[in-house]
């Protein structure tokens, strides 16, 4: 299966984006499309996994499987036209250290982010958590020369958002602002095939739906597209709306949305529109 990738660039500045996830395949799930509509329209996108993914199957594990996991990110990175850069953190065992944060706070330095996308702190897995709140804890950091010195300071705090989750205790998600990804769905999908280990065989193993996973290579593209297609909720599509008008919105069958992390720069309604030059379009 191939999907053309046409990237055209949409305005004089380069925006750069940071999306960092707990795992090896976190980002591409969260925010992929987004992504994607990012690196179509000529702006530059980071995807960072604070571990490496080795407890991530029933087969493999360690090293071996560090390596496996780390090259299907890079392949997913590149069926998307972005960049992937995976951290040598033990899956499963991910603590909120110093040396990690500044590790984060120089990656987001480097990249000059003008958005940086991370996990909410409440989740069902520890490691989405403690991501959750190594990135909140950047969120000021980035702009303090005292912090991390061997790294410029940011001279902009970044917009710092969450990814969408179904939690509701103890703060629901807010769709502060969501993305219509139904022209780039198939493309987003086609990356997360890219992660074969985790979603052909790891996750329908903790399922144990294992025996449902088609053998024909053709056939699982199909396959991850009905899985992985979840509806948009009332709230997200009241986002959409706003953002894109109700003919638009009611037209979207795919969206990613995110909230706005207050503890980093709270940005107007038209840097928002600056921020994510898709919106409405």
């Amino acid at each position: 299966m191939v999907v053309s990738i046409n990237f055209c660039s949409s305005q004089s500045r380069k925006l750069n984006i940071v999306v960092i996830g707990a795992h090896p395949d976190d980002d591409e799930i969260t925010s992929g499309g987004t992504a994607i509509k990012f690196a179509k329209m000529g702006h530059n996108v980071l995807f960072v996994s604070i571990t490496n993914g080795d407890a991530g199957h029933y087969a493999m594990g360690g090293g071996i499987l560090a390596k496996v996991r780390t090259a299907e990110a890079l392949e997913a990175a590149k069926r998307y036209g972005v960049s992937s850069k995976v951290l040598d953190n033990h899956d499963e065992e991910l603590m909120n250290s110093l040396k990690i944060r500044h590790d984060l706070i120089r990656i987001i330095r480097e990249w000059h982010a003008d958005v940086v996308i991370g996990h909410r702190p409440w989740d069902y897995h520890p490691d989405h958590r403690t991501a959750g709140t190594l990135v909140q804890d950047c969120s000021v950091l980035v702009i303090v020369p005292n912090v991390v010195p061997d790294v410029p300071p940011l001279k902009v705090n970044p917009v710092f958002l969450y990814t969408q989750d179904t939690f509701k205790k103890p703060i629901p998600f807010q769709p502060d602002i969501a993305v219509d990804i139904s022209d780039v769905y198939t493309q987003k999908v086609y990356g997360l095939i890219a992660h074969k280990s985790q979603v052909f065989e790891w996750l329908p193993f903790i399922e144990g739906k294992l025996d449902e996973v088609p053998k024909d290579e053709n056939k699982r593209l199909e396959y991850i597209t009905n899985k992985r297609k979840k509806p948009i909720t009332p709230e997200v599509r009241a986002s959409l709306t706003k953002w894109y008008g109700k003919e638009k919105a009611d037209k979207a069958t795919d969206a990613e949305a995110f909230e706005i992390n207050e503890y980093g720069r709270i940005p107007t309604e038209e840097e928002i529109k600056e921020l994510f030059p898709m919106l409405g379009k």
